[in-house]
């Protein structure tokens, strides 16, 4: 299984972005996806999830209100819109993959996507 993401780039302090994340292979039981973020100097951290459905999604307290998940189960992709952007989103973004949206906001992650560098200029 393999998890490529793309969509990062630079853009200025209050810009948009759209991450996306598309899976090849079965991930099997680890349906559920996430987007984590690595600024530099910091650790890795959880943003965001959805589960299989969509029913359920879960936010870091960082990006609630701003950044929104989302899937598209035909074309095996899950997307991060991401708005009103702010320096401190600076970071790599990774996609990953888990058996449930609660087993990723736990580092319970069973496939990790490459990442893609989000920079946001002030």
């Amino acid at each position: 299984v393999q998890l490529q993401a793309s969509g990062g780039g630079l853009v200025q302090t209050g810009g948009s972005l759209r991450l996306s994340c598309t899976a090849s292979g079965r991930t099997g039981s680890s349906n559920a996806r996430g987007w984590f973020r690595q600024a530099p100097g910091k650790e890795r951290e959880f943003a965001a999830a959805i589960s299989w459905r969509g029913s359920t999604t879960l936010y870091a307290d960082s990006v609630k209100g701003r950044f929104t998940i989302s899937r598209d189960n035909a074309k095996n992709t899950v997307y991060l819109q991401m708005n009103s952007l702010k320096p401190e989103d600076t970071a790599v973004y990774y996609c990953a993959a888990g058996r449930s949206t609660q087993a990723l906001t736990q580092n319970a992650i069973d496939y990790w996507g490459k990442g893609t560098l989000v920079t946001v200029s002030s």
